[in-house]
């Protein structure tokens, strides 16, 4: 087993209404900067064993789609990068 870090991005569906990126977006403005848009995000880093870059990628979406999103009104993506294990000496 390999150990990997899986992470995933949940965002709210294009039409969904972001009140928190809309807030921010607002803010921002009033400090002077020019926002176009604005999208809120989560992310999770998951550290987990799996035998292959694809067995972890299969939890990570399994993860995302059981707890982490919504499928109804959220998008996610997953990435995963395997951890290099540093060699032990004696």
């Amino acid at each position: 087993m390999e150990m990997y870090t899986a992470t995933v991005i949940v965002r709210l569906k294009s039409g969904v209404l972001d009140p928190e990126a809309e807030t921010t977006r607002r803010a921002l403005e009033r400090l002077g900067f020019e926002v176009e848009a604005l999208r809120s995000a989560d992310r999770f880093e998951v550290d987990l064993e799996a035998n292959s870059a694809e067995a972890a990628t299969t939890q990570a979406d399994e993860m995302a789609e059981r707890l982490l999103a919504n499928p109804t009104i959220h998008d996610y993506e997953v990435t995963v990068e395997q951890h290099s294990v540093p060699s032990e000496s004696q």
